[in-house]
């Protein structure tokens, strides 16, 4: 054979193994002439942007990447609007969308996943609104405390309904796992601690870490999973044989502190009993709890206690003036009230306070901080 024939044959292969390794996102987007729609990465805990394009008038679009090692997310981004979705292959996944309408009445093809992530999003979303109308009539003083809250908890169970569907019907699915993660207000919709969702967190846990034993995302599950059931006692234990992982009692924290460096609650933890404080600094009550937490670090640093405290001030300028004399670990989310971390804490209103003991385990949870003093010293 020629060379030139054999070169391009050669070619050819490597354009078609490229080919397969890569997933298509494509479609049509109308009323978004000169718009710009960005394809963007959901990681565990950033959002990354891959590509972009600037749409015209007849709206068409399309995007190739490198297939991810494990089930991935990403996001259509136009504006503030965003469709979430999910690859696990080489797939080619088509949408059909209006400008208008665009993270709500889109059409999808392609994937099964992709159809059922949609789904769980029109849920949520029917919630987010159901809690938000009841949320308005309360503060109108148009609801009691019970409806108010008996309606909420409709709205929650009416989501939960869709999301256990698709959670217990196929749990190692991508589907699944974004279900569980949905969240209101920046709080999860399903409990880390509450003993019904805490078997959802474990049937999703024990799939992937079956199906895809390295995926980040398994190892992360697998850990929020241990830290459910021990955290609540659990009776049902997730299935742990033969998976070479660190155990932990708590979902490890990692922001930057007032000079940008990184700071792990793991650092601190084990070998010291921890306080881990979520907290706002420019509340009224900031002062006096700081000096609760100033007392407390005298008495026992040298004995061992450590505090890793989580600012959700929205003003960084003022968290880092504020921090900057304290003598223990300042971080702060740059989430703010939106906070995953919070969420995952299961934070529903500041200030609130966890222990670590020295064995790593989360040991307590203290709301009423007339009480802090006496739960710290009972631990030493």
């Amino acid at each position: 054979m020629h060379i030139g024939a054999v070169l391009c044959v050669v070619s050819l292969v490597l354009a078609a193994c490229k080919r397969q390794a890569d997933f298509t996102v494509e479609g049509v987007v109308s009323g978004a002439d000169g718009q710009v729609m960005y394809l963007e990465n959901v990681g565990v805990s950033s959002v990354e942007t891959l590509d972009s394009v600037r749409l015209t008038a007849a709206g068409e679009f399309r995007f190739e990447r490198p297939r991810p090692a494990y089930p991935d997310f990403y996001r259509l981004r136009l504006n503030n609007q965003l469709i979430n979705f999910s690859i696990d292959s080489t797939e080619t996944i088509s949408f059909v969308a209006d400008a208008e309408t665009f993270a709500t009445s889109y059409r999808v093809e392609g994937s099964e996943n992709c159809k059922a992530i949609k789904n769980i999003t029109l849920a949520q979303l029917d919630a987010n609104q159901a809690i938000g109308r009841a949320r308005r009539a309360y503060e109108a003083d148009q609801l009691a405390d019970t409806a108010y809250a008996r309606q909420v908890e409709e709205a929650v169970g009416a989501y939960k309904e869709v999301a256990r569907r698709y959670i217990y019907s196929a749990p190692m699915s991508a589907a699944a796992y974004f279900a569980l993660f949905q969240q209101i207000d920046g709080l999860l919709l399903f409990d880390l601690y509450d003993k019904e969702d805490s078997k959802a967190y474990g049937a999703v846990a024990t799939s992937l870490d079956h199906f895809y034993p390295e995926s980040p995302r398994a190892k992360h599950l697998y850990n929020l999973a241990l830290q459910s059931i021990k955290v609540i006692r659990s009776q049902r234990p997730v299935n742990l044989d033969n998976v070479e992982k660190e155990e932990v009692g708590y979902v490890d924290i990692e922001l930057p502190d007032i000079q940008g460096v990184s700071r792990k609650l793991s650092a601190l933890a084990p070998g010291n009993i921890v306080l881990l404080n979520f907290t706002a600094y420019m509340s009224e009550w900031s002062p006096a709890l700081n000096m609760a937490l100033g007392e407390l670090y005298v008495e026992y640093h040298d004995k061992g206690l450590e505090v890793y405290q989580v600012s959700l001030d929205g003003d960084v300028h003022f968290w880092k003036n504020a921090a900057s004399n304290l003598p223990w670990t300042c971080v702060r989310d740059p989430q703010t009230v939106y906070s995953q971390v919070a969420a995952l804490y299961n934070v529903k209103q500041l200030p609130v306070i966890f222990v670590l003991d020295r064995s790593g385990n989360l040991v307590k949870r203290v709301d009423d901080m007339k009480n802090l003093a006496a739960e710290v010293g009972a631990l030493f």
